[in-house]
């Protein structure tokens, strides 16, 4: 089994999608939710914002060419509202989702992102709206997120960011990812297990 996978920063060119309180139904459309897995749910990210009901594209982000292969979405207020579906993180991650920077984030939401190893960071309005305008500006620059000084340097400058305590150090430690967790920590696991009495018998 390999290593835990410790994340301590995320580089690449941003996405920016413009809006508060975008909810996870806006993200990913619960008719797309049928399936057992989460297979293919990157093809249906904003469907329903992305096109009319005739199946006309609107422009917008996730379908303009210049934002292709980007990496760090940027967002605005209470990014990921609504139910608690956590297809709409993996729906992101899919299409090639790897940080989120926003001014703020739902809560159940910003736990699932964790939960996949997706930094989902905060900064100031102000400067998540000049974040905003200079990738829009110029898409084809690199942004890159460290959770070890909490910045995010873009030809916007370095901005302080902000994410709790526990779920920096889940990154940074790799314990983010639980299944690998316990994996890794299989033989201790085992042993302790031996020595438990409801486990080997009396």
């Amino acid at each position: 089994m390999s290593e835990l996978e410790r994340i301590e920063r995320r580089s690449g060119r941003g996405i920016v999608v413009r809006g508060n309180d975008i909810d996870t139904d806006q993200i990913i459309p619960g008719r797309f939710l049928r399936s057992i897995s989460f297979v293919g749910l990157e093809e249906h990210v904003f469907a329903d914002v992305r096109r009319t009901p005739d199946g006309v594209l609107k422009g917008h982000p996730f379908d303009q060419e210049h934002f292709e292969g980007a990496s760090i979405l940027v967002v605005n207020h209470n990014f990921g509202c609504g139910s608690s579906r956590e297809h709409a993180p993996q729906a992101l991650m899919r299409w090639g989702i790897r940080a989120i920077v926003g001014e703020s984030f739902a809560e159940i939401f910003f736990g699932n992102c964790i939960a996949l190893g997706i930094p989902a960071v905060t900064g100031s309005p102000g400067e998540i709206a000049a974040l905003m305008d200079v990738i829009e500006l110029d898409p084809s620059h690199q942004i890159s997120l460290d959770l070890e000084s909490l910045t995010v340097t873009s030809r916007a400058g370095t901005i302080r960011i902000q994410i709790p305590d526990g779920a920096r150090s889940q990154l940074m430690d790799g314990t983010w990812d639980a299944m690998r967790t316990l994996l890794v920590a299989r033989d201790e696991i085992d042993d302790i297990a031996a020595r438990l009495p409801y486990i080997r018998g009396f």
